[in-house]
């Protein structure tokens, strides 16, 4: 192994250590590669506690533990979309508890168990590439 080589692969450690232990946020671009595939990154934490922070897209309905977390406040829940057209800046969340909502515009951290693959869910037929699941969620 080259210093070069040595320096990335440190570098690629402490970054993943940093994530799992949701001291750092991923973010949610950086879980991709440039054709839409599931970066190292991404593939090194699945499975893992990770935090991303965003904003609370508003919820499809009330009473549920389901939400979207945005890159950028939305007004609307940007939903129903293929795989192939899954935006880069949102993730799909699963709390352990139902919602408290939050106003869209207000930041917050997410973190969770990062699961990767196509999923849809049966109760809101919502597609998702990435999700938390047993998510905890707060203002940032």
């Amino acid at each position: 192994m080259n210093r070069r080589s040595f320096v990335m692969s440190t570098a690629m450690a402490t970054l993943t250590v940093s994530a799992v232990g949701a001291r750092e946020p991923v973010s949610m671009p950086s879980l991709y590669n440039p054709d839409r595939s599931f970066s190292d990154l991404a593939l090194s934490l699945a499975g893992r506690s990770v935090r991303v922070d965003g904003f609370m897209a508003p919820p499809l309905k009330a009473d549920t533990n389901f939400f979207v977390l945005t890159e950028i406040p939305m007004a609307v829940c940007p939903l129903c979309e293929t795989s192939a057209q899954w935006p880069e800046d949102i993730l799909a969340i699963y709390a352990r508890r139902k919602l408290r909502v939050v106003p869209y515009s207000w930041p917050i951290y997410a973190t969770g168990r990062l699961e990767l693959g196509d999923y849809m869910d049966t109760d809101f037929g919502f597609l998702s590439r990435v999700r938390l699941i047993d998510a905890k969620y707060g203002r940032a």
